[in-house]
């Protein structure tokens, strides 16, 4: 069996042959798929080596592995190879990390997987590896994402880059042919570079075989011999071992976050990882130096660090890891999930390494990531795929807050890749985050959240909603809701994949409550006819403040038939309970046709007519004296004679027109309660 190792003799043979540098700046095209070993061929006792970068050096490091066995987990189960792992790098280390994952293992030259997953609370030095024949079926994975018609991303600039990127190294290949040096990218490489290390075992081998002498090798025979019995009378097979380890095997995965405070994190969290599954650091920040950056024709080899982002910019959400295989511009990476969603739409980054942390029982590899350098369009359960120079459909989302009490205004912008299964979750989250890093306070505390989304799901272009909320706890928390159910109904669109342009979120705190509760509200009369206004002179009492009186104009409807009209004078965010309601409360599933015939816009237009917290709505009440079929016809049929009639006016320039049977009116405080009002409708 061969014990052929491509450590450091490969780095230093590429090093030697003044390559190294072309490796990392070479286009994304230059690195050709490494032969793999499906893990139907690898074997106990096989010996491999794995590389990965540790260090800010970005240098890559390599460290023995010694293969356990395989571990198959029955029927549609995803297969595992049992390894450990040994050498200075691991040592100083202090075993396998999170952020590690991803790391590329070769058995003779060939591929075998990428480093997955350690022991946790066991020996840090156990892992667990990825078999790359499980890998690889990624890139052929179905990706439908993407496919807005909108893109940030400035094509004819990339293409412009990528055409010089071309022509400059058909230059560099022409002038070393002429120099009568062969092509040194990708596989060619690779081979020449493996061949000198293949070169060089044999050589050292052999030097050792003439100068060791013979009784020395006899002894070692013998030790070797009984070490071997020893370990064969002692050990577990290598299968038990992997099913007694698979018990312990629990990686949780490592988010960094970047700008969120710990109230923006922990609400974030809330929303994206409800089941506590990953490991939330506030780290890993894009610096100001490459924030916003794109590289058009980046490169990345085996073995090292690569991010992954679903947002960028004052706020990020990521992950990093290692890059396990690169053909072309095409990449697999991590050997297990990042978030576990299939097909994806996700940035690609690369990495800078800051340094490694171990502990007891665990430890991780730190990392920053960088440039936006490609695409990830695949997250499943071996690992990560993406492209390079391919870039994802963007959603940009800016967010002002101004916090009268502390005199602040802040302004805080970030990119979130178009992926229908966050952009609900991270326009909240971000939001959020910014409106709780400008006040410091939200506990007790009123807002007003205003936001405008322009997108192709509605006909007007732009889904637009401002309202007042209050909370004595953090009234963050219930502020974000209407604009996450906004970006979720846009997401959910049954219809098509809907455009969204961008995000803008205005949002103005004060500290202290202002709310109100509605004392009164007198007629100026009480008998009416239809189609005529009535003006409510209205008392609330806000909170520890003296009454104020309003004038609320409500217009009867033309076809309100004759009789009593209960009217509702509440706050506009407060629904009357109705039959249906307490059914539906009671589990009892009653959707209503209508209901579920509404389209995509009807929803986000219901959502933008409906009545705000700080609104006094007057609107007929839920119960109403009963009226015959041919009452209603008749009322009908006057209503419409009515308007055939009457030429349409405003009653003063500027104002909008009363809506028959429903009047909204704004105040400065959100109101919490109702109150009900009978008016006698008498025709003729």
């Amino acid at each position: 069996m061969h014990k052929f190792k491509t450590g450091r003799a490969l780095a230093k043979k590429i090093t030697a042959l003044g390559l190294a540098g072309m490796l990392l700046t070479a286009p994304a095209t230059g690195w050709a798929m490494d032969p793999i070993m499906p893990h139907s061929q690898v074997q106990e006792g096989m010996v491999g080596t794995a590389y990965t970068v540790i260090d800010s050096s970005g240098e890559l490091r390599d460290f023995q592995v010694d293969i356990v066995g395989n571990m198959e987990n029955g029927k549609g189960s995803q297969p595992m190879i049992m390894a450990k792992a040994s050498g200075p790098v691991v040592q100083q280390t202090g075993g396998i990390l999170q952020g590690m994952s991803g790391s590329p293992v070769y058995v003779d030259g060939y591929l075998i997987g990428a480093v997955a997953a350690g022991i946790k609370e066991m020996t840090p030095y156990t892992f667990f590896i990825t078999p790359i024949d499980e890998m690889i079926p990624l890139w052929s994975m179905p990706d439908k994402k993407n496919k807005t018609r909108i893109s940030t991303i400035n094509i004819k600039k990339a293409a412009e880059t990528r055409e010089k990127a071309e022509a400059k190294k058909k230059k560099e290949q022409e002038e070393r042919a002429k120099a009568g040096d062969k092509k040194v990218y990708g596989d060619d490489l690779l081979d020449r570079a493996r061949k000198a290390v293949a070169a060089d075992k044999e050589n050292a081998d052999a030097a050792q075989e003439q100068a060791e002498p013979q009784a020395v090798k006899d002894a070692k025979e013998v030790k070797d011999s009984s070490e071997a019995k020893k370990v064969k009378d002692n050990k577990e097979p290598a299968a038990a071992k992997a099913e007694k380890a698979e018990k312990t095997a629990e990686p949780k995965d490592v988010m960094y976050f970047a700008g969120f405070n710990q109230a923006g994190l922990n609400f974030l969290k809330q929303q994206i990882d409800p089941g506590n599954t990953m490991q939330f650091l506030p780290m890993g920040a894009p610096g100001e130096s490459v924030q916003g950056q794109t590289k058009y024709n980046a490169s990345l080899v085996p073995g090292a660090a690569v991010g992954v982002a679903v947002t960028y910019g004052d706020f990020a959400v990521g992950a990093t890891g290692t890059v396990t295989a690169v053909d072309g511009d095409r990449i697999l990476a991590f050997g297990h999930p990042f978030l576990h969603r299939g097909n994806v739409n996700y940035f690609m980054t690369d990495a800078t390494v800051v340094g490694t942390v171990s502990g007891q029982s665990n430890g991780m590899k730190v990392a920053n990531i960088g440039n936006i350098i490609g695409r990830i369009s695949q997250d499943r359960a071996t690992g990560i795929a993406g492209t390079l120079g391919v870039f994802p459909m963007v959603v940009p989302i800016k967010v002002n807050v101004k916090d009268n009490g502390l005199a602040r205004n802040e302004n805080y912008g970030a990119r979130i890749a178009y992926d229908e299964d966050f952009l609900p979750q991270l326009s909240g989250g971000i939001a959020y985050a910014a409106l709780s890093k400008t006040s410091d306070n939200l506990s007790g505390s009123t807002a007003k959240v205003g936001f405008k989304i322009r997108t192709n799901a509605v006909k007007s272009g732009v889904v637009t909603r401002d309202n007042m909320f209050y909370n004595n706890a953090d009234v963050g928390q219930i502020a974000m809701a209407e604009l996450m159910q906004a970006m979720n109904t846009i997401c959910q669109n049954s219809e098509k994949e809907s455009d969204i342009i961008d995000v803008q979120v205005d949002i103005t705190v004060e500290g202290g409550r202002k709310t109100a509760s509605i004392v009164s509200a007198v007629p100026d009369k009480k008998k009416v006819k239809p189609g005529e206004t009535v003006k409510f002179t209205t008392t609330i009492k806000p909170y520890r403040k003296a009454q104020e009186t309003l004038v609320i104009p409500y217009k009867v409807p033309e076809a309100q038939p004759d009789g009593s009209l209960n009217l509702d004078i509440r706050g506009g965010g407060l629904i009357p309970a109705t039959a249906l309601m307490l059914l539906q409360q009671s589990g009892i599933d009653l959707t209503s046709e209508a209901d579920m015939k509404q389209t995509t816009e009807d929803k986000l237009l219901k959502l933008e007519k409906s009545g705000k917290n700080n609104e006094i709505v007057i609107t007929p009440g839920a119960v109403q004296k009963p009226v015959s079929q041919d009452n209603i016809l008749a009322a009908k049929e006057a209503a419409m004679q009515r308007s055939r009639e009457k030429v349409s006016k405003l009653d003063e320039f500027g104002k909008t027109p009363l809506t028959p049977g429903e009047t909204k009116f704004a105040t400065g405080y959100i109101i919490d309660n109702v109150i009900h009002s009978t008016l006698t409708v008498e025709r003729g």
